[in-house]
């Protein structure tokens, strides 16, 4: 809407400047006359004025009514005051030469732009709820007797009981009540590993069974899901954090009061000292010099330049009040998973017993593991493609078999090769040998996923599966804390588990064992300590939290709702760039508050020259110089808000790695998922 009033209003303004006696007065040409031209400016004026203006009018008459004077306001007195007077003076009531159309037109079309601008750069996370809804199924199985019948979900009650099939999500809440299966629950609990749930244990609405066919009884459907309950949290978390005032409003209400008491003291003081005429100039100027193209423009063109400036970053700023709030963060608070980890597993560790050498365990593991679609899996074939001896090898696997929750089973080379963890071994009994023990022991102390390779019965070796810490993790945490922002962790690990990682980074404060809904809690406790919060996370179960935070920061390889529900996404899997959204947000507020001064400022010194206060001594600022020197504000404001582009954004900069430390994390770095 403000955009197509933009366009149209610069349009008609072209003419309305051209033709206008003050502007022609001051470039100094001549109108061309001919039959009708002085008319044009006020018809297309009019035009401009109930057209463009039309929003202002209304957004005035909204905030007169409710008493809370402010921009829309400030235009609205602004261009009705020039209106009026320009139709007297071009009908040759009163004498008077207060042709202010060009002024009009330039002020609607420059508060267009102004606004137009700002609501591109608003954004909204209303979305968010739509995402999350779109986790569900829109069908499901329906089991009756000894037939199934394909239903929708709203057509499921408790006690109903649903197929579930590998691949395919749950459609409700429920208790398995035949079969077992791996389900893939990142949606809820945000961790990449599946997690195994037998008969007689929950699951929940919007999980994926990746391996196995089960069967569901359903226990709640609808708003009483889980993921309902989320949907919930969102929604309150985005309520309570949308109530903020624009800075340039604030600074919009003061000036009101300021032109309007102005006025009201230019209308006495001349009518006394001078003439009703003199009373009538001087107060028609006063009140349309007050409103002022740069105040307009100041927010606007800042929030304009940033978002342009972020999104080459890879930071899309969505909430222009995030952009305002991440220079007061006293704590940064980063999701585990996915965001300080790579969020995928990678063998980091191989013991292999004498006789066997790493290549040759590991080149077993992946032939047994190759037609296995778990993560773990294709960590193990992975590493194997990349290891010199077992890619040479190049063995093959047959005769593949799963034990859901245990492991894998395949003859390759004639030899019954097994891949497996503690359930496994425990249903062969079988004990780790001597020779592995210390190492696979320190593995399962630092939490990695230890996995055991028997060949024939007898245990051959293990590796760690363990999903990595980032690189860039630790240069980020250390230049934030450079910056005196505190550094916090939040995960659904073990406590073992998460202080290791907490520790190898340096972060100040690591919450461990947080189940999906106690995340918007631990957001709201550290509210409660007096501090402001940024959440950092790219899970379903982060949602509510990064809306509950001051500023919601979702890692753009995340899930839709985490984006959704953030004020600002991460194009990237990078955590430095929270650094950039902090620069660039320190960077605009200074510039924010330096075109606030300006505009203001300008205003404060412009009404009361124009008011006629240098009378005495010979002065009276007319209003078209009052008006040029209010367009020279605009562009001092314009030029100032570009000096944005110069800042330095890009993460490697703001948080170069040490190539040193960049060796060490991989193999050596510490396990960050348990199983």
């Amino acid at each position: 809407m403000f955009r197509n009033r933009f366009w149209w209003s610069l349009v008609l303004s072209v003419p309305v400047v051209f033709f206008s006696p003050m502007f022609a007065e001051i470039i100094g040409y001549q109108i061309p006359e001919f039959p009708g031209s002085t008319w044009i400016a006020p018809i297309l004026g009019t035009v401009i004025f109930f057209y463009g203006g039309l929003p202002f009018l209304k957004g005035g008459w909204t905030e007169l009514r409710s008493r809370q004077p402010g921009m829309m306001l400030l235009i609205a007195m602004a261009i009705t005051v020039a209106f009026v007077a320009s139709w007297i003076t071009t009908l040759g009531i009163g004498g008077f030469h207060l042709d202010f159309w060009w002024e009009l037109a330039l002020l609607v079309t420059i508060m267009l732009l102004g606004h137009w601008m700002e609501m591109r750069a608003l954004g909204s996370a209303s979305s968010a709820l739509d995402a999350l809804a779109a986790l569900l199924p829109d069908e499901a199985e329906k089991i009756e007797g000894d037939t199934t019948h394909t239903v929708a979900i709203s057509e499921l009650a408790p006690g109903d009981t649903v197929l579930v099939r590998a691949g395919a999500r749950v459609p409700a809440d429920g208790t398995i009540v035949n079969g077992a299966a791996e389900f893939d629950e990142a949606m809820i609990t945000g961790e990449s590993r599946p997690v195994f749930r037998d008969t007689g244990e929950k699951v929940v609405a919007g999980t994926v069974a990746t391996d196995n066919t089960v069967r569901v009884r359903v226990e709640a459907t609808g708003g009483d899901t889980a993921l309902a309950g989320i949907q919930r949290m969102v929604a309150d978390a985005q309520e309570s954090s949308s109530r903020a005032q624009a800075l340039a409003d604030r600074a919009a209400a003061l000036l009101f009061w300021f032109a309007l008491v102005a006025a009201l003291i230019t209308a006495v003081v001349w009518a006394i000292i001078g003439s009703p005429d003199d009373a009538v100039v001087r107060t028609v100027t006063v009140l349309v010099i007050a409103c002022p193209h740069a105040l307009g423009l100041a927010i606007p063109l800042v929030i304009a330049i940033s978002t342009e400036r972020a999104a080459k970053s890879g930071v899309l700023i969505k909430n222009r009040m995030a952009l305002e709030r991440m220079r007061t963060i006293d704590v940064v608070l980063f999701d585990k998973t996915g965001t300080l980890t790579e969020g995928a597993h990678a063998v980091t560790d191989i013991a292999a017993v004498p006789g066997t050498t790493e290549g040759q365990l590991l080149a077993l593991a992946a032939a047994a593991e190759a037609d296995s679609e778990h993560p773990v899996a294709r960590a193990i074939v992975t590493a194997a493609t990349e290891h010199p001896e077992a890619s040479r090898l190049g063995l093959r696997g047959t005769d593949f078999t799963a034990a859901t929750g245990r492991g894998v089973r395949a003859t390759v080379n004639d030899a019954e090769i097994l891949v497996g963890g503690p359930n496994m071994l425990r249903e062969l009994d079988l004990t780790t040998p001597g020779e592995i023990t210390d190492t696979t022991r320190s593995w399962t102390e630092r939490g990695a996923g230890v996995l055991h390779i028997v060949r024939d019965g007898q245990i051959i070796g293990a590796v760690a599966v363990e999903d990595k810490v980032r690189p860039e993790s630790r240069a980020a945490v250390k230049a934030l804390q450079d910056r005196g922002v505190k550094v916090a962790m939040i995960t659904g690990d073990a406590r073992q588990v998460a202080q290791v990682v907490g520790e190898d980074l340096g972060i100040d404060e690591v919450f461990a064992e947080v189940l999906p809904q106690d995340k918007d809690t631990k957001v709201t406790q550290l509210q409660d300590r007096g501090l402001r919060v940024a959440m950092v996370g790219d899970g379903v179960n982060d949602a509510p939290a990064l809306a509950r935070a001051e500023v919601g920061i979702a890692i753009g390889a995340g899930t839709d709702v985490a984006m959704e529900s953030a004020g600002v996404v991460l194009a990237s899997d990078d955590p430095r760039a929270v650094l950039s959204m902090i620069e660039l947000s320190r960077a605009s507020y200074r510039k924010m508050i330096q075109n606030l001064i300006w505009a203001s400022g300008y205003n404060i010194v412009a009404v009361p020259l124009a008011a006629g206060v240098l009378a005495p001594v010979g002065f009276v600022l007319s209003p078209a110089v009052g008006a040029i020197l209010m367009s020279l504000s605009t562009i001092v404001v314009a030029l100032n808000a570009q000096l944005l582009r110069r800042i330095t954004l890009d993460p490697a900069q703001l948080a170069p790695t040490d190539p040193k430390e960049e060796e060490i994390i991989g193999p050596e770095s510490p396990a960050t998922t348990t199983h």
